[in-house]
């Protein structure tokens, strides 16, 4: 395994950090009154974009999962839609089964799809940057050894952190300590953001310490 394939990759999530971190930050210089609790939502709307737009661009930049065939422009167009389509379709996904999880079915609508929005830019925006609009690449990706490349491992981590990281920030909510922090859904974004960092920080690591342990094979 290349050692320079792994600070590629270290460097592309310490950039997407970065990014969440300037995203809680730069916003205040433009906008009046934002902080990450006080105006929840648009954070969210900003985290979300930044998240996106960056992995988009270090995607096209680095190219983890170039492809040697070309494709035609009517083809690029028709894999767009569908990433489109999919990302949607993720962010409806996502909010039912948080609604099924105890969120409100018809109160606080709007804050719990912009948490499935966020949710989705963590987990399936990745995917489909990584392996297109493939399910059954995404369901090999997240089997016991599916990964085939050092990036496919690190989505592997990023995403379970993230999904980890919103189910824990949702054990501080039932309780009477009436914090800011408490109102839905915040503890459950920042837990999802802390994970998804987290997650970030913690694959190239990992993957530097088991390289010698790791064999990646072409399916």
């Amino acid at each position: 395994m290349r050692e320079a394939e792994i600070r590629r990759l270290l460097l592309a999530n310490l950039l997407c950090a970065l990014a969440i971190v300037l995203a809680a930050v730069l916003p205040a210089f433009f906008l009046d009154g934002f902080s990450v609790l006080g105006t929840h939502l648009t954070w969210l709307c900003v985290c979300s974009v930044s998240v996106a737009a960056l992995n988009i661009i270090l995607h096209l930049a680095l190219k983890p999962s170039q492809s040697p065939k070309r494709s035609s422009f009517a083809h690029k167009i028709s894999r767009f839609l569908k990433c489109c389509i999919y990302f949607f379709m993720s962010c409806i996904l996502f909010h039912a089964i948080i609604v099924l999880y105890g969120a409100p079915l018809i109160e606080s609508v709007t804050e719990t799809f912009l948490f499935a929005v966020l949710l989705s830019t963590f987990t399936t925006l990745q995917c489909l940057c990584l392996l297109g609009p493939n399910i059954q690449a995404w369901i090999r990706v997240f089997n016991k050894n599916g990964a085939m490349s050092i990036w496919e491992s690190s989505l592997q981590i990023t995403s379970v952190c993230s999904i980890l990281g919103a189910w824990f920030g949702a054990f501080p909510i039932p309780l009477d300590w009436d914090r800011p922090w408490q109102v839905w859904p915040i503890s459950c974004s920042l837990g999802a953001t802390f994970g998804y960092m987290t997650g970030l920080i913690i694959a190239p690591l990992w993957i530097h310490w088991n390289r010698k342990q790791l064999t990646y094979k072409s399916r």
